[in-house]
């Protein structure tokens, strides 16, 4: 006769939880292991079903507006001579910058030693693929000949043509390329472990060799694990300059100008603040569905959200110094050219989203330094998505308000998104969507053994 296992709910209910609240007081390895599993093996519900065909939709519809732009070229885009970057570069800039918060959180946390890591880590990294990888299609797309996109690596050539490596475009190509294959290494590496657990577990034939294959042969055995755990360690040392490199490229390619509003030395180090904060946003936007819909609530708690509030609220006030910095240089330079931008920031046709991109970025974060509104599941997700609205507004405001209030006063034009430019971004979010649902239904969406090594560490295994 088989003891039945209590949920990690039951255990709450009997026990409590840890001193630090990120686990039931006492929880066996077994009960740690059905809680992220059951997800994985139990039979898909309706309401996934209906999730992943709606966000196939928003693939189709990507597909669509790909498949025009490249029969009609460019000028199906708000674009013109002079707002020459519009959704597009917009876009790319906010998908990478929640592509690096991911590897980001995940390597900074553990080298940190921050325990309540365990739990988000995994969707946070899978988070940092997705969006990296949708980010490198934008800048494709808008070379308007996106099959000659090759021209901008080094390949060797009987004309001698070399890319132009003064151009922060092509540092772009190379930081993207290499950050992708860095989150690809690190995110399967920290599966490992995990993919042979659902080997074991797994009844079906196919799905033994499929997870056994990608396990490598995981045994668990003391060897393995030190070799594992030094090799970890040291790609998460890695992760955190390439991280800072790549958005640090990101924000050279406004930088490296002489628009106004643009060259400014602060971009670097803005950017990558920036990236972190909507990334940790995003995160925020999706542990709450996570939790609820995986039934995960037992290992991804409430304190968890409560420390990855505090990190918004840094981030939404860094975010707005630098804001005000921005502000007082132009004044404080004495520059007239950079004095009028700001004040058509404030005052032009835009001005209402720059309000909102203020409101949403710096304001609506401040709730957060009530214990009560941090954890509060419903705040908590309000405020992650005005981050992440104020985020893409910023990124499209970098680009339009500068474009439209340059050097030349005749060439002054606004920027109008036509129906392919929201296409596009729908589409986007659809293809986020659509692999998100395919990794929560296939791979466990926290990492099993880090569970339980924190389960160990605070005392609650057994």
């Amino acid at each position: 006769m088989t003891t039945r296992v209590m949920t990690g709910e039951e255990l709450i209910a009997e026990h409590g939880r840890t001193a630090d609240g990120l686990l039931p007081a006492e929880m066996p390895y077994r009960t740690i292991t059905d809680e992220v599993v059951g997800a994985v093996f139990r039979p898909a519900g309706r309401i996934w079903w209906f999730l992943t065909g709606a966000a196939f939709l928003g693939v189709v519809v990507f597909i669509i507006a790909v498949t025009v732009l490249l029969t009609r070229g460019l000028g199906i885009w708000g674009v013109n001579t002079t707002q020459v970057w519009g959704f597009a570069i917009a876009n790319y800039v906010w998908w990478i910058g929640i592509g690096n918060a991911g590897t980001l959180i995940s390597s900074m946390l553990l080298l940190t030693r921050q325990r309540w890591r365990a739990s988000i880590n995994r969707y946070a990294e899978a988070m940092t693929l997705f969006a990296a990888g949708i980010a490198g299609l934008f800048p494709i797309f808008h070379l308007g000949r996106p099959w000659l996109a090759y021209w901008l690596a080094p390949y060797p050539n009987t004309m001698t043509l070399w890319p132009q490596w003064r151009s922060p475009l092509v540092w772009d190509m190379f930081a993207i390329g290499s950050y992708i294959l860095f989150s690809i290494m690190f995110w399967y590496t920290g599966l490992i472990p995990d993919l042979a657990t659902l080997r074991d577990r797994a009844r079906g034939r196919f799905a033994k060799v499929g997870y056994g294959v990608f396990a490598l042969g995981w045994q668990g055995s003391s060897r393995q694990w030190k070799n594992y755990n030094a090799y970890y360690y040291a790609m998460a040392a890695m992760g955190v300059p390439l991280v800072v490199s790549v958005h640090s490229v990101v924000g050279l390619d406004y930088a490296a100008t002489l628009m106004p509003g643009w060259q400014e030395t602060i971009f670097p180090p803005y950017f990558v603040v920036g990236a972190m904060f909507s990334g940790f946003a995003m995160v925020v936007t999706l542990t709450i569905p996570i939790r609820w819909g995986l039934g995960l609530q037992s290992v991804i708690t409430i304190d968890h959200l409560d420390a990855m509030a505090k990190i918004l609220l840094l981030g939404a006030v860094v975010m707005g110094t630098s804001y005000g910095t921005e502000w007082f240089l132009a004044w404080y330079s004495g520059n007239e050219i950079e004095r009028a931008f700001v004040a058509f920031e404030f005052t032009g046709p835009y001005a209402w989203l720059y309000i909102t991109m203020l409101v949403c970025n710096c304001l609506s974060p401040q709730v957060l330094w009530f214990r009560p509104m941090r954890r509060s599941v419903v705040v908590m997700f309000v405020v992650g998505v005005l981050v992440n609205i104020g985020m893409w507004l910023e990124r499209v405001l970098i680009n339009v308000n500068t474009l439209a209030h340059g050097h030349l006063p005749s060439s002054w034009t606004l920027y109008i998104p036509t129906v392919w430019d929201w296409a596009m971004l729908v589409g986007s979010f659809g293809i986020f969507c659509f692999l998100f649902f395919l990794f929560a239904r296939f791979i466990p969406a926290a990492s099993i053994h880090e569970i339980r090594e924190l389960a160990y560490k605070e005392g609650a295994a057994r």
